[in-house]
């Protein structure tokens, strides 16, 4: 059951924040996924300390991606769509770095002919994709991983209506 609104614990604004945007072997960037639509802006106008890098282009793995994106000091990590998985990745492989960790629209774990036939015309040796793909509920990692999590966590999933994507969200 998802607690009623005013009966929610507002946790205190982060002085800093690490966005770590979408895609996955498609040249998606954070300049397209977090500047462009104002996300970095509008949170730097509430005062916030915002780092939104490029992950890496083509990773092998999960892990690799995570450990390009350390912090240099705590930070609260926002990771979008397949950013979720190296999110993730970060929180379990460096927790001390990680003060909260939201989760907003998770790629989920889908591993299926297509995706792998998709990653294979690209240039993904199936070690690869296997790296990729795996996992549970959340690409890359493990339903018991991710119960390990100690930190602040808040999903925000996608939410279809129609056949077409709303913005409505619920945590």
């Amino acid at each position: 059951m998802v607690p009623r609104r005013e009966d929610r614990q507002p946790l205190d604004r982060p002085a800093r924040v690490l966005l770590i945007h979408g895609g996955l072997w498609d040249g998606l960037d954070a300049a397209r996924f977090w500047h462009a639509p104002g996300v970095v802006a509008g949170l730097r106008r509430r005062g916030i300390e915002v780092d939104a890098p490029d992950r890496l282009a083509r990773p092998a793995d999960w892990t690799a991606d995570a450990l390009r994106l350390t912090p240099t000091r705590p930070v609260a990590v926002v990771g979008a769509s397949n950013g979720c998985s190296v999110a993730v990745r970060l929180a379990l492989t460096m927790p001390a770095s990680v003060t909260r960790l939201v989760l907003a629209w998770p790629a989920t774990a889908v591993d299926d002919p297509p995706t792998r036939a998709l990653f294979a015309e690209l240039g993904a040796g199936p070690a690869v994709v296997d790296a990729l793909l795996a996992g549970e509920t959340l690409r890359g990692t493990t339903d018991t991983e991710l119960a390990t999590l100690g930190m602040p966590v808040r999903v925000l999933p996608a939410r279809y209506t129609s056949g077409r994507r709303s913005t409505r969200c619920w945590s």
